[in-house]
């Protein structure tokens, strides 16, 4: 039996595999709980023209928790060029079309396609079923999907979000992931477009409610264009907590501010965001460099996952032997 803590980790996109990418070199049991919205890309157009589920931030989770980063898992995330046919589309959103098809379920293809890469941990979707994200912008129309919603609401901005059809069941997976966790990390990511629509599952949320595991929000370390733009970090907080009645153990929050990436280029009005608090509603602040310098929009995954593991130390009865993540830049 498996001694490592149970940690799930919720969301999508690029935050989620940016937080999986630095959590596969803890001696965690690591789960990946994906959500299922995403209309965007080479995602969409083979949803749209195949009937499949978005294979898009699945994939991106798969080769975060790759054993091996080098071939396999560039391989897995290689887009074809050119102006016709394949052009746009990944490898890796093939493979997991072309399993599903052979497996007879997309759940089976993440399972094979999770072999193949020899992956540490599991990568679970929130729901097997097909759903589209909806939202209400600020002027009261509707904008639908993924690539939409931001493009429409950084003109209007998001007043809500909701689900197409709106009563749609959760993996029985990620349920149990969920029942088993004894931590459970929420972020970073796309706060309406890739967290909030994982919570808009009535038994997820409910799961996620009723759990006794340690719970923690990373607070993304910048605003997002069309989706949190003038956001503060307590701004991101009310809003999950608009979608999620829990109470949070603690909130990871970036320390410092950047106005250039690591070549010199200006952020544009894209910026980072910290804050002085020490908490918000009662919740600790824990304030550390996370921030990816280079990419300044970005955390960097070994920063994050050394600064969870201690949090991890500190509140669970585990007691790590070393600090993981010695290749930290």
């Amino acid at each position: 039996m498996n001694s490592q803590p149970r940690l799930v980790a919720i969301g999508g996109g690029t935050g989620l595999a940016t937080l999986l990418r630095g959590l596969k070199k803890l001696p965690l049991a690591v789960t990946a709980i994906v959500t299922m919205t995403d209309n965007g890309h080479s995602s969409g157009r083979l949803s749209r023209d195949l009937g499949v589920l978005p294979p898009g931030d699945v994939r991106k989770c798969l080769a975060a928790l790759a054993k091996d980063e080098a071939l396999l898992a560039k391989l897995f995330e290689y887009r074809f060029k050119g102006s016709r046919g394949i052009s746009g589309h990944t490898a890796g959103n093939l493979l997991l079309l072309a399993l599903s098809d052979i497996t007879g379920s997309f759940d089976r293809a993440i399972q094979e396609s999770s072999r193949i890469l020899s992956i540490k941990g599991r990568v679970i979707p929130s729901t097997l079923e097909h759903v589209s994200l909806l939202a209400k912008l600020g002027n009261g129309q509707m904008a639908l999907g993924e690539v939409d919603i931001p493009r429409r609401g950084h003109t209007f901005g998001i007043a809500e979000i909701q689900l197409v059809p709106e009563k749609v069941k959760a993996n029985p997976a990620a349920l149990e992931a969920i029942k088993e966790a004894e931590v459970i990390i929420i972020g970073p990511g796309s706060l309406f477009t890739s967290i909030l629509p994982n919570f808009l599952i009535m038994d997820l949320r409910r799961a996620l409610e009723r759990s006794k595991a340690k719970k923690y929000f990373v607070c993304n370390v910048s605003t997002e264009r069309g989706e949190t733009e003038h956001f503060s970090v307590r701004d991101h907080v009310e809003t999950l907590s608009r979608y999620l009645n829990i109470t949070l153990d603690r909130i990871v929050v970036n320390n410092k501010t950047l106005s250039q990436n690591g070549r010199g280029y200006k952020l544009g009005s894209v910026q980072n965001i910290t804050t002085t608090e020490k908490q918000i509603d009662k919740v600790p602040i824990s304030r550390v460099d996370i921030i990816d310098d280079e990419q300044p929009l970005h955390h960097h995954p070994d920063k994050l996952a050394t600064e969870l593991w201690q949090l991890l130390a500190n509140q669970l009865s585990y007691r790590p032997k070393e600090r993981p993540c010695s290749d930290q830049q």
